[in-house]
């Protein structure tokens, strides 16, 4: 089938062409679609989670408020020289088809591996458009004002092969064979438009491995998240989602991808109490150095028998802490871990992804702070950096980014 020819063919086509793939899929999976089971005879019960679906088609674009799943691969291309309004255009419909289905446990179109996609593992697709994107489409004034490189931080290493970008697709699964075909698929739709620039592929705790209601931890051993706004809530929606400027942009997020390294040869020299005090958490329980719970708020004004403050002015937790919900971001972030080197070193770090309305108002003077007077910036090196703004989600007869382009 000549997926470029159907997708000019209009909605009618697609839905005929959704009902066939869903078809097909039904029959690799043994004439119907695999379903959630228990399983396990001799103790608690396991659950197949490889049936679950996110929805695709939304006013929001899903994997910004979806749980984060096990695996995810961030993938940034650079346009083509010849890829104007028309062209990006015709790849983003392509895409979008693309992510309809494969979120859905359909295969994409000519799909040449059709049986690895009847699993979608809580599939998620997410579009991302980078600073020169809107230029390349005659659209440079429809650009959102924080959709821009970031201001340059003393405590920055970049390196080009992991920063900037035109056009971003986070892929995230519980399954990295579904992580793996889904990215696969889409870069080789993308090929004649776009040419990839860079790859993350980050993981975290698997799902069903530890209770959902704990916070990521990462390769460090540090809970990562604690202070995120909660989904389904004012905090998080009048943090996360745009509510003005460029009308296009309504109901989208900007997101700021930062790939830092993690030293752990000399993080693993420090004693445990000293990682504390950078951290400013209890590494066992991930309370406040104040507190009890993960969840008790620290409190800046206690001081020891001393008089000196017990939250560290230069912990991480004490720069990093916002107390104004207004200018919270949402912390989605994987780990990485690269093969070392010949002599043992790790090359490991976090693939930051920081999710907000406005990265200006609310990432940058974070940042600030924390490239300041953080002293875990001893031990983390920022390598990687990219923004973008992610567009609102596509209804069933549209695709993302007609909001811009249409």
């Amino acid at each position: 089938m000549n997926r470029r020819l159907l997708l000019t063919g209009g909605a009618a086509a697609l839905g005929g062409a959704l009902a066939s793939g869903a078809a097909v899929a039904a029959a690799l999976s043994g004439g119907q679609q695999p379903t959630a089971t228990a399983v396990g005879a001799d103790g608690p019960p396991t659950v197949d989670f490889g049936s679950d679906t996110v929805a695709f088609h939304g006013p929001r674009q899903a994997g910004v408020a979806t749980e984060p799943q096990a695996y995810a691969a961030f993938v940034a291309f650079t346009l083509g020289a010849a890829t104007d309004r028309a062209a990006l255009t015709r790849l983003l419909r392509l895409l979008s088809d693309d992510a309809a289905r494969l979120t859905q446990g359909i295969p994409a179109l000519a799909d040449t591996e059709p049986e690895l996609a009847v699993l979608p593992a809580r599939l998620t697709i997410t579009f991302g458009f980078g600073p020169a994107l809107y230029a390349a489409a005659g659209l440079a004034d429809r650009r959102p004002a924080s959709v821009a490189d970031l201001p340059p931080f003393p405590i920055d290493q970049l390196q080009p092969g992991w920063s900037g970008g035109d056009l971003l697709l986070q892929i995230c699964a519980d399954d990295p064979i579904t992580v793996a075909h889904a990215q696969r698929m889409l870069i080789k739709d993308a090929r004649p438009f776009a040419s990839v620039r860079w790859v993350q592929q980050g993981f975290r705790r698997g799902r069903g491995v530890e209770h959902e209601a704990h916070t990521q931890r990462n390769i460090m051993g540090q809970i990562d998240g604690t202070a995120n706004p909660k989904p389904d809530t004012s905090v998080f929606d009048n943090a996360v989602w745009v509510t003005d400027g460029p009308q296009w942009h309504r109901d989208g997020s900007t997101l700021v991808v930062r790939r830092i390294r993690t030293e752990m040869e000399t993080w693993d020299m420090l004693g445990r109490v000293d990682k504390e005090l950078v951290i400013g958490r209890r590494l066992d329980t991930g309370a406040p150095l104040t507190g009890e719970k993960e969840t008790d708020l620290p409190d800046f004004t206690a001081v020891n028998e001393v008089g000196l403050p017990i939250m560290p002015d230069f912990s991480h937790v004490t720069r990093a802490h916002i107390s104004d919900d207004r200018f919270k971001i949402l912390r989605r972030p994987y780990n990485y871990d690269g093969a070392p080197g010949a002599d043992g070193t790790p090359d490991s770090g976090l693939i930051f992804a920081a999710y907000q309305a406005d990265v200006d108002a609310q990432f940058l003077p974070i940042q600030r702070r924390l490239a300041e007077h953080d002293l875990l910036n001893e031990w983390v090196t920022p390598i990687g950096s990219a923004v973008f703004a992610i567009p609102p989600g596509a209804q069933a007869d549209g695709w993302i980014g007609d909001s811009l382009l249409s």
